[in-house]
């Protein structure tokens, strides 16, 4: 499975400030309001009281318009709660027009009586600039000041602060500190963040068993990205027993709420038959919900099915597309398979000059097949000048990697001089590193070359093969 952005860290959504006004919305629901019926209605908790009736429906007919009239009397007269509830109608739109100027206007009255999910709210108000200017550091002492009156999301929320270096030094001790507070409270996002903090040893030492269980308590919320990465740990046995099976279910579970990781990795798994039965219809079904988001590996299994025809009718052209948008992310196996698309004309116009390009952008990453692929590029002059030189460069980079056809390549320049001295002792070592790994026209070309070697030359020929050898398994 691929496991290149199995860890990355879920930046806040630009919707925090909504989500936490809908959060608190069910909070300010369960208040309880007064039972007594009030034929006359008195003092700011009173009417906050009655107000609430209207909010919530209680054997009155529900009316947000209502309720905000009989808030904004309480709000006035100074009562916490009834700004802080009235902040959340302006911030909702119920039963005033929406504005996040009242919104944070009103939260800021409640916050400076001390109103820690005001104070949280606020935070987000200026981290996000709703409602206010944008204020790192406003932010920050908002969040501190819920924080320390034990409110779970500003812990949470402050400890990313620590963890990203917002405002104040990034401390990624601290940041785990609150993450701790608020994960101890059952804060999922919390939870999730502090096994991230063991799964790389950040603010604590390094602990697979501890990120798991932290992982697993933000995954049975429903965390996605807690799902996800403990997808990955059941997979690896990392923490935890391997198991194919568990790494799938939890892989499905963040997949069905959107993730495009665990939609790609649930791909991997029907497209290989790796914990279920092979299914490349599946496959394709998730490779696509991953690659519509813009996952790039996701594009590059998308386009290889299409390639060859597995879960779908083969279409070189839409392989190409896929592969293109895989590409332009930077996706080294995307850029090379453009590239071999451009060079043999399929799905696409032949160009050997837009082949060698996607090679190099490939080959230029470390990508040993695509430095193969430009060094021919080089020794016959397709799309490039002709070089020998140059080739000899990039089959070395690949064939140093343990590329087969490389090392054949480079061994066959080495034993004709083309692009290097000639040197049949060094294109002995190669070709036969070549052969070894199966290489046909390394089998023919060893013979070749063992002809032209002396007892001597042999000897260190099979020296230095073995000495190659040797370092690559240290490695």
């Amino acid at each position: 499975m691929n496991e290149q952005n199995d860890f990355a860290l879920v930046p806040r959504p630009p919707n925090a400030v909504e989500k936490a006004h809908l959060g608190a919305k069910r909070i300010l629901c369960a208040i309880a309001v007064d039972t007594l019926a009030m034929a006359h209605v008195e003092g700011a908790e009173a009417i906050f009281n009655h107000g609430m009736k209207y909010y919530r429906g209680d054997r009155v007919p529900q009316d947000y318009a209502e309720a905000v009239k009989w808030f904004l009397k309480a709000a006035e007269q100074g009562l916490g709660m009834a700004q802080e509830i009235l902040a959340v109608c302006y911030a909702c739109g119920d039963g005033v027009l929406q504005d996040d100027t009242e919104a944070a206007k009103w939260h800021r009255k409640a916050a400076e009586q001390g109103l820690a999910m005001s104070q949280d709210i606020l935070g987000l108000c200026y981290a996000c600039g709703k409602g206010v200017p944008k204020d790192q550091a406003e932010a920050v002492k908002w969040y501190r000041k819920a924080a320390e009156q034990g409110y779970a999301d500003a812990q949470y929320n402050l400890g990313r602060c620590y963890f990203e270096g917002k405002v104040v030094t990034q401390d990624y001790a601290a940041a785990v500190i609150w993450y701790r507070k608020a994960a101890e409270q059952g804060h999922a996002s919390a939870q999730g963040s502090l096994g991230q903090c063991y799964i790389y040893g950040e603010g604590v030492e390094q602990d697979s068993t501890d990120a798991v269980k932290w992982t697993r308590k933000a995954a049975e919320q429903g965390d996605v990205n807690a799902q996800h990465n403990l997808g990955v740990f059941c997979e690896r046995g990392d923490g935890v027993l391997q198991d194919y099976a568990e790494a799938i279910k939890w892989h499905r579970r963040a997949a069905e709420q959107g993730d495009a990781g665990s939609q790609h990795n649930l791909g991997v798994c029907y497209d290989t038959g790796q914990g279920v039965p092979q299914n490349y219809n599946e496959a394709v079904k998730w490779y696509r919900k991953a690659a519509e988001q813009g996952l790039a590996e996701a594009q590059y299994g998308l386009a290889q099915c299409y390639a060859q025809g597995d879960g779908v009718p083969q279409d070189y052209e839409e392989a190409v597309k896929w592969y293109r948008k895989a590409a332009k992310q930077g996706n080294v196996e995307a850029q090379c398979r453009l590239g071999l698309h451009y060079d043999l004309g399929n799905g696409i116009n032949s160009d050997a000059s837009e082949a060698a390009a996607w090679y190099r952008k490939a080959a230029e990453q470390g990508y040993a097949k695509a430095q193969c692929y430009l060094g021919g590029c080089y020794d016959r002059g397709d799309g490039v000048p002709l070089d020998h030189t140059e080739a000899v460069n990039w089959y070395r980079k690949a064939a140093e990697q343990g590329y087969a056809d490389a090392q054949c390549y480079l061994g066959i320049s080495y034993a004709t001089g083309d692009g290097v001295s000639r040197d049949v002792v060094e294109a002995y070592q190669w070709v036969k590193l070549a052969e070894e790994q199966g290489c046909e026209r390394a089998s023919k070309a060893v013979a070749s070359v063992e002809a032209l070697l002396s007892p001597e030359q042999l000897v260190e020929a099979e020296r230095r093969y073995r000495g190659f050898r040797s370092s690559k398994r240290l490695d």
